[in-house]
């Protein structure tokens, strides 16, 4: 592989970059004055003096002059335009531009080289490096991160482990600037040689398991402090830097001492005499003929030939020789790469990987123009670009549909990107206004998305966020944030500090002006009780996310554990430590500071009074937007400042009427304030109990399912009637909300345990604002678990609030359908059993209103008298009886209500007390007549026989019988073993009562082999044997001849009769078979009588006239039947 990719090398030109221009020979002295030392004479350190001893202290020898000069000069101008300006330059003052071109800060190197950075507060310009001008003064770099080319070894020691000291892992191992570390530090870098603004060198990779040693040729051109191309063996296809080019340039930057510097290979072509050119040539060519003689070849005849275009053109290209004046200067970047890349990610759809890697690719914009990178901008272009040409655009435009959130995600990061490149501060009125014709451009494509990522809905686009007035008002807060986003973004931090502050004293001022507006006010919005949205535009969930852009410039330079550039893994992040650092520009009295400030914008921003916006993504944005500005104050340890300032702003929030959304009026349609609230309540609580209880307690309200909108409040253009009572259609993340409203008070709920007065309030205010019932549920669940703990003693009060709460989810489910309901009952009487008995006889009094008969009859009196729960509130006699009294009246009650649902179970809870139980039972036969069905008669009726009253089980049995209907072909039907039981019954009592059933018997059951079952069964033993009291049995069998079981007998004949012309009629030849056995046990019936073979024989010769057109069925009835 490193053989091919030599030969690749050298077989290929390489193409022009802004490093190979042509190159001119002027006059000898011009360059070279008499007494300059020879070139090649020594290696990047060569000027005696002008540069640093192995060792040596950078403070005590400061730079010459000619260093200084050399290195301003060599990161401002290309080489180009020092040869031009000056007409003689002496050859150390060229060597010493040379040295200085390449790049010094490694946290450059490492940028190009891995997609993991992760810059902190400090991470600046590209600038910042050593020797940068005072005019551009940016941060200083981190210690160790950048060695100034030239200092001695020792001082670029801690750069000796860049990746080592920043939170380094197994996760960050295979990324490039890692493996370039690991192969600089194992000395596999060799032949390094410096020609001009050419690096080269070979990077060994050490021999593996599986793969041998391979030796790659590295190439490196660079202009003006910045790497321009990069070459190598290895075939690297990737957006950045491969291993052995990184282990190549940190070669360069730490040991430069070590590297042989020459200048541009045309000055030393032009040292040489014919001769000696000659032979230069003859031995490039001789040592590299096979590859490079058909082209020295061709450039000879063009030479020789006074016409060819090689001789119209002065001078010659040379590779080595720097940049041209009208040369970009910036770093190498690979678009095609770039634009496979980003192609690629986007093709994965919603894998989790792919997304990732976009935002890195986002993150890496940010760092370059963080460094100050112009290939900040291009990358993004190339992004934007791929994002435009998703396909996606088109199916979801042809579609009608909307974009995934994932892709709406990475859609506002792009244009949060583009904000950010508009205002940059050193953006040029051209350079502007060709980027807002670019984006209006792309704007003006169909399959360009709207701002909420939805083809169905008219709203703004990213381009509409900056207002476009030129007056002196007051500018809009998103913009004037997004302002700081970009000087940040853009490496000036203390700019962005400095804005950030006025934002905030800016946004002090226009809250007491608020304030004043509401004292006038205040008297006629609490009598109208209404408000209008004084915010239309919210700043939580912002496309420009204005409030987290100044919470994390403030907090950034308030952060102490940030002194790495290259955290290569998300993994085991250590919480961030933050410091009190002094406003600079504020009273020198005043102790405020940067992280007070951070905690009262935050406070500032998520308290604002706002309409909840339209569309289901706006809307969950702003849970989103919340939810992560949360995450991050949880991140600060609230000390005694932070205390006074969270103190403070929670009054004015309170205090802040139709401005807070805190306030005491609020819009109907304002968007909530539960999450916001339960962080307050939490952080609040230890240090002012007082006034954490009543902010969360405000915040519980939730308009929208609450009071209707006045009907003289228009002050939103969106009203619309509502399609459900009490709650408004657009709210898609109402769910969400109202779980976040549970949240709160479940907090507060567990903060108050043993606080009787806070508990009541706290009840109160659940009972007035939360309306759904499962949220209810779950926190009567929360507050039974909490008051009951195991290993602790009860909680009375706060078991109380739990059954109180269960009794609203009771009384709220009664009339509606949840699956969940059953559940709910059986928690509310074991909540009850926990209060006590008064709370079980409370629940069964009022039953009523409550459960429904079922539930309080099977579940509620069932359990309330149970024996697991006298036992376990150990009641004495006079307790249980009066227990089971109020079961007994809610069973008659349940049974006379709903006595299809409930006489069974009023007939068990009463089956000790035979008034109530004799009540119950006439509730049960008064019913019978009218909506009860057979089954649940039969099941009262086995229940009576089975308590020993087999009399009253007959006369349920024939009331259930009379309700039964069993067709001829329901031989499965499950009422059978009902009949079966009841026709047992009535025979085990007496021939009377059989004689009583069977009539019913022969109206309702029309199927044969049921009739049949029944015959056999009376004809096997003798009635009477049940030995009821007072009844003698004959001891004798019944005949079949004589009543009652005459009639049965003449029914089942007829039931075979008319069951056979039935199957006959749509009988199939599969069906024969099964038929013919039919028919066989019909005959066992028809043979019952004296004569019943003769009338069967009649039955079988009708059925062979009648049928005789099925030969084959009638062929299959003689060989059985005759």
């Amino acid at each position: 592989m490193a053989e091919g990719g030599e030969r690749e090398e050298l077989l290929s030109p390489p193409p022009v970059s802004p490093a190979k221009r042509l190159c001119s020979w002027p006059s000898p002295r011009a360059h070279h004055p008499r007494g300059s030392p020879e070139v090649g004479s020594s290696g990047v350190g060569g000027v005696g003096g002008s540069s640093l001893t192995p060792g040596a202290r950078p403070h005590l020898q400061p730079e010459s002059l000619l260093d200084c000069a050399a290195k301003t000069v060599a990161e401002k101008w290309a080489y180009e335009r020092v040869e031009e300006r000056f007409e003689r330059i002496p050859e150390p003052v060229q060597r010493r531009i040379v040295y200085w071109s390449f790049p010094r800060n490694e946290r450059e190197i490492c940028m190009y080289s891995s997609f993991q950075y992760r810059g902190g507060p400090s991470a600046g310009a590209a600038g910042s490096a050593a020797g940068a001008s005072p005019a551009e003064e940016g941060p200083p770099p981190l210690p160790g991160a950048a060695a100034p080319a030239g200092s001695a070894p020792g001082a670029a020691a801690a750069g000796a482990s860049p990746g080592q000291g920043a939170g380094a892992g197994a996760a960050g191992e295979g990324l490039p600037f890692r493996r370039g570390i690991r192969l600089l530090d194992s000395g596999s870098v060799e032949n390094v040689l410096q020609v001009g603004f050419h690096l080269s060198g070979t990077v060994t990779e050490p021999a593996t398991t599986s793969e041998p040693a391979m030796t790659y040729k590295v190439a490196i051109s660079f202009d003006r402090c910045k790497i321009t191309s990069v070459t190598c063996g290895c075939g690297n296809k990737d957006i950045f830097y491969c291993a052995h080019v990184v282990a190549l340039s940190l070669y360069r930057i730490r040991k430069p001492d070590q590297v042989k510097l020459r200048l541009p290979i045309s000055e030393t072509l032009f040292q040489m005499n014919r001769d000696q050119l000659q032979k230069f040539i003859q031995y490039l060519i001789t040592a590299h003929h096979t590859e490079v003689l058909p082209t020295a070849q061709k450039l000879a005849d063009e030479i020789l030939s006074s016409n060819s275009e090689i001789n119209q053109v002065n001078g010659a290209p040379d590779p080595t020789a720097g940049a041209s004046i009208d040369d970009e200067n910036c770093w190498h970047l690979d678009e095609e790469q770039v634009k496979e890349q980003v192609k690629l990610f986007l093709s994965q759809g919603g894998y989790y990987g792919s997304g990732k890697q976009l935002n890195s690719m986002f993150a890496k914009v940010r760092e370059m123009l963080r460094m100050r990178d112009s290939n900040g901008a291009r990358m993004l272009t190339l992004i934007t670009e791929q994002f435009m040409a998703d396909p996606r655009l088109t199916l979801w435009r042809q579609q009608g549909t909307s974009m995934t959130d994932k892709c709406r995600q990475l859609w506002d990061e792009l244009g949060a990107l583009w904000v950010c490149i508009i205002l940059n501060p050193h953006c040029k009125l051209e350079e502007k206004s060709s980027w807002l014709q670019q984006l209006q451009k792309w704007s003006d494509l169909d399959v360009c998305p709207l701002e909420d990522g939805n083809y169905g809905h008219e709203l703004p686009n990213i381009t509409n966020t900056l207002p476009q007035s030129t007056n002196h008002s007051p500018e809009h807060v998103p913009t004037a944030c997004a302002r700081v986003d970009a000087l940040r973004s853009h490496g000036y931090p203390k700019e962005a500090l400095r804005l950030t502050v006025a934002i905030i004293n800016t946004l002090r001022l226009q809250q007491q002006r608020q304030l004043e507006i509401y004292k006038h006010q205040k008297k006629e919005l609490l009598h109208r009780g209404t408000t209008t949205i004084t915010n239309l535009e919210g700043w939580v969930g912002h496309p420009l996310d204005p409030i987290g852009c100044l919470f994390l410039t403030l907090t950034e330079a308030c952060r102490l554990n940030d002194d790495s550039y290259l955290e290569v893994s998300d993994m085991n992040e250590s919480r961030p430590v933050y410091q009190h650092v002094p406003v600079a520009a504020s009273c020198p009295n005043s102790s405020e500071s940067y992280l007070s400030l951070a905690l009262e914008v935050a406070l500032m921003g998520m308290g604002q009074q706002r309409v909840m916006p339209e569309g289901l993504y706006a809307q969950d944005k702003v849970c989103r937007n919340e939810e992560q500005l949360l995450s991050q104050l949880q991140e600060l340890q609230l000390d005694d400042e932070l205390v006074q300032t969270l103190q403070k702003q929670c009054i004015l929030l309170l205090e802040g009427g139709p401005f807070s959304g805190l306030g005491e009026v609020i819009h109907r349609e304002s968007v909530p304030m539960h999450t916001f609230a339960k962080y307050l309540f939490s952080a609040l609580l230890p240090h002012d109990p007082d006034l954490s209880y009543k902010l969360a307690l405000r915040a519980m309200r939730l308009p929208v399912l609450e009071n209707s909108t006045s009907a003289g409040d228009t002050s939103h253009p969106h009203h619309m009637v509502s399609v459900v009572p009490s709650r408004y259609p657009r709210w898609f993340t109402l769910g969400h909300l109202e779980s976040q409203q549970c949240e709160l008070a479940s907090t507060m709920l567990t903060a108050a345990k043993g606080d009787t007065v806070r508990l009541r309030t706290i009840l109160e205010a659940i009972q007035k604002h939360i309306h759904s019932s499962s949220l209810i549920f779950k926190l009567a669940q929360d507050a039974f678990k909490i008051a009951t703990p195991t290993d602790s003693s009860t909680d009375s009060t706060l078991l109380n609030v739990a059954l109180e709460l269960g009794l609203q989810v009771m009384r709220m489910t009664l009339s509606t359908l949840n699956w969940r309901r059953r559940e709910m009952v059986r928690w509310l009487v074991t909540c009850a059993t926990e209060v006590g008995v008064r709370a079980l006889v409370s629940i069964l009094q009022s039953w009523y209103t409550l459960f429904t008969p079922t539930e309080a009859t099977s579940i509620v009196a069932a359990t309330a008298v149970s024996h697991t729960t006298l036992l376990r509130l150990s009641l004495d006699y006079p307790q249980r009886e009066e227990l089971a009294s109020c079961a007994r009246t809610l069973a008659l009650q349940c049974a006379m209500k709903d006595p299809q649902s409930c006489a069974l179970s009023a007939l068990t809870l009463c089956e000790k007390d035979h008034i109530a139980f004799e009540a119950a039972y006439q509730i049960a036969i008064d019913a019978a007549a009218g909506g009860m069905t057979h089954s649940q008669l039969f099941t009262i009726a086995r229940y009576m026989e089975l308590r020993g009253y087999p009399l009253r089980a007959f006369k349920l049995a024939s009331l259930a019988m009379s309700h039964l209907n069993l067709a001829y072909n329901q031989d499965t039907h499950p009422a059978i073993n009902d009949v079966l039981w009841a026709c047992a019954l009535s025979h085990s009592l007496g021939k009377n009562e059989l004689a009583a059933l069977i009539p019913l018997v022969v109206k309702s059951v029309h199927c044969a082999t049921v009739l049949s079952d029944i015959l056999r069964r009376c004809t096997v033993t003798a009635p009477g044997l049940a030995g009821i009291p007072g009844r003698r049995s004959s001891g004798k069998l019944m005949s079949t001849d004589k009543a009652p079981l005459r009639q049965l007998l003449d029914a089942t004949i007829n039931a075979y009769i008319n069951t056979t012309h039935s199957r006959l009629t749509h009988i199939s030849p599969r069906h024969y078979g099964e038929f013919i056995e039919f028919l066989s046990k019909a005959r066992e019936t028809f043979l019952l009588p004296q004569d019943g073979h003769l009338q069967f024989a009649q039955f079988i010769d009708n059925l062979k006239q009648i049928y005789k057109g099925k030969k084959k069925l009638m062929l299959l009835v003689r060989e059985r039947f005759g």
